[in-house]
């Protein structure tokens, strides 16, 4: 459970995932992201190969998701910060997260992820991540735009898992 919870969290609370248009956008190629999640011994590494319509296309998800789930997604710069709000449902709980999140975006990003649960979700009341991010050089050859590599898990496309979901995924009630 933990770990699916780290990697919505990886995937959806990355600021290019739902960020306007005014915010810091990521830099093409090879990113390494540490997803540290308490209670997990080691960090959860991924990598990214992504390009702007990568990122457009996960923002546009993710902006459809956050209209259909949450009665608040806002985001906002305070100086060199990006912080994310939300409030949205999840099966019969309404998980509520800050994230705060600094870097250039051009080569690395670090962010604050606190959520917590209510009722709680699988007992767990509130989970606080830690994500790091860096840009490694252009994608390897062979990968593509959307892969995501993940320990035990292998590789994925993004992209292509999106095309399989319907527009904004499933309906739920916004808590």
């Amino acid at each position: 459970m933990r770990f699916a919870l780290a990697f919505l969290a990886l995937v959806l609370s990355t600021p290019a995932f739902a960020a306007p248009k005014d915010m810091p956008t990521r830099k093409p190629g090879l990113w390494e992201i540490k997803m540290q999640v308490p209670g997990m011994p080691q960090p959860m590494v991924s990598q990214q190969c992504i390009d702007e319509k990568t990122d457009d296309l996960m923002q546009q998800r993710g902006q459809a998701q956050a209209r259909q789930q949450c009665s608040k997604n806002a985001m906002r710069r305070d100086g060199d910060k990006v912080i994310v709000e939300s409030v949205c449902g999840f099966d019969k709980t309404t998980a509520t997260t800050t994230a705060i999140f600094q870097g250039d975006f051009k080569s690395n990003y670090r962010g604050e992820i606190n959520t917590t649960y209510a009722p709680p979700m699988q007992g767990m009341k509130s989970s606080k991540q830690t994500m790091e991010a860096k840009w490694l050089g252009p994608c390897k050859p062979g990968q593509k735009p959307g892969d995501v590599i993940m320990p035990g898990m292998g590789s994925m496309n993004i992209k292509d898992m999106m095309k399989n979901l319907p527009d904004g995924t499933q309906s739920r009630t916004p808590r």
